[in-house]
């Protein structure tokens, strides 16, 4: 069977989220004083007594309000709720049962799901806290009283938890999926793209630039295979970071990036390249990822028989370093060609993770030194001796030679486009690493 998977569910601020890092050791959710920071279901994978299970971060639910994020963020924890074996219903016992918490038990009640009710900010070891028996008024059993900030009762809970997991039956092999960052300038259409390809509001989506603040996993598998698709938050300019929170966020986007083998590099038809899509673009270059460039929103662009080339064309001059990337033109909106992106995902997959024989690589340097003589400076002649590649994501490709300062710039993507030419390593960076040998070395 899949893992267990346990919802992490209670009003805002009572440390859910400091709870959600702890378990998984690093900080993944976005932690803040401000109440609401965390928006969206954040997912994440740990293990506890050898049993693997699925950990998921809800947003802080909110007695009934007109505004619009906050009822998204409700209807992201019923999501959970739905999604969930095990229910975390965290408190505060500092501030003790208020009439939200009382709110929450009745939903919870109603989900029928094994729930395990926690008192959060138990700052003090010892005896329990007189506070903690005002909890049983929920109806939700016994409660657990723990501190997420200082690490008290942690393994308790956990074994609490562990005990109400479904039977464990035979695991399933891991089988390999392919991760997907969807990136992208906010409002763009990340939240929109996913949504479509899932078939379910699995990222909150409004007009508000800047909406998804975290980056969010989903499980995708269709006839052509198994991924991780990641929603990340826009990355905005500079000049226009003014919260801390959307700091995190930034940096969460990078953290996503690094985690995945191919990023969908989302850009607005109706604005065309802007100096922000460059710039997140370079992010996935410099990290040697997979890139594929996604028009969005061309349902909305008035075309001709030349339009779709003209994009390109304006495209590929404006993002020089990426022509290696394939394009494609969708509508997240009607789906238009949402389909087609998986194809290109596994081809752009499968060439950034491609390895080539020594022997061939030789082959395609041979040929292409006879076809362009290596340059030449103040009579001393570069000589390419031989090369190999030294890892993949990206292909990396170690090139000896007699002298480094002679291996010129225009040389080396010379060599490169030999390799593409040969080896295809379409929508992947290509890296050269040039090392000298000189004599008898």
């Amino acid at each position: 069977m899949s893992k267990p998977i346990v919802a992490i569910i209670g009003r805002p601020n009572v440390g859910k989220s400091s709870f959600f890092n702890y378990i998984i050791g690093q900080r993944i959710a976005i932690v803040e004083d401000t109440p609401g920071v965390t928006r969206d279901r954040i997912y994440a994978e740990t293990e506890w007594r050898g049993r693997n299970f699925t950990l998921i971060d809800t947003g802080g639910i909110e007695p009934e309000k007109d505004d619009i994020i906050l009822a998204q963020m409700r209807e992201q924890a019923n999501i959970a709720i739905d999604l969930a074996d095990v229910i975390l219903f965290m408190t505060d016992i500092r501030q003790g049962v208020t009439a939200n918490d009382m709110e929450i038990a009745n939903l919870l009640r109603c989900a029928k799901k094994p729930v395990v009710l926690v008192c959060n900010k138990a700052d003090q070891f010892g005896e329990l806290p007189a506070e903690m028996y005002e909890f049983y008024q929920l109806g939700m059993g016994e409660p657990h009283p723990i501190s997420a900030a200082n690490a008290i009762g942690m393994g308790d809970l956990l074994d609490v938890i562990y005990e109400k997991f479904p039977p464990q039956e035979m695991d399933e092999g891991e089988n390999e999926k392919i991760k997907v960052a969807i990136i992208g300038k906010p409002n763009v259409g990340k939240s929109s793209l996913l949504n479509k390809i899932l078939g379910e509001d699995r990222s909150i989506v409004s007009d508000i630039a800047g909406t998804t603040r975290d980056a969010i996993d989903s499980e995708y598998t269709n006839d052509l295979g198994e991924y991780i698709l990641i929603d990340t938050a826009g990355i905005r300019k500079k000049s226009k970071v003014n919260e801390r929170v959307e700091k995190f966020s930034i940096m969460r986007t990078l953290l996503a990036i690094d985690r995945a083998d191919v990023c969908l590099c989302l850009i607005d038809a109706t604005e065309g390249v802007t100096d922000q899509d460059a710039k997140i673009l370079g992010e996935a270059h410099e990290r040697g990822k997979g890139i594929i460039l996604v028009v969005n929103k061309w349902d909305e662009i008035e075309k001709n028989d030349k339009t779709m080339n003209e994009f390109k064309k304006n495209i590929y001059n404006k993002l020089a370093y990426a022509t290696y990337a394939p394009m494609i033109f969708i509508s997240a909106k009607t789906g238009q060609r949402v389909n087609k992106l998986f194809e290109l995902i596994n081809e752009v997959n499968h060439q950034n993770a491609l390895r080539v024989s020594t022997s061939v690589v030789n082959e395609v340097i041979n040929e292409a030194i006879a076809v362009v003589q290596p340059p030449s400076d103040k009579g001393k002649r570069l000589k390419v001796l031989y090369g190999t590649q030294a890892s993949t994501r990206p292909p990396t490709f170690v090139i000896f030679v007699n002298n480094k300062e002679l291996f010129h710039f225009s040389y080396q993507r010379y060599l490169i486009n030999c390799f593409r030419n040969n080896f295809g390593l379409q929508g992947t960076p290509v890296r050269l690493l040039v090392r000298e040998k000189r004599g008898k070395e």
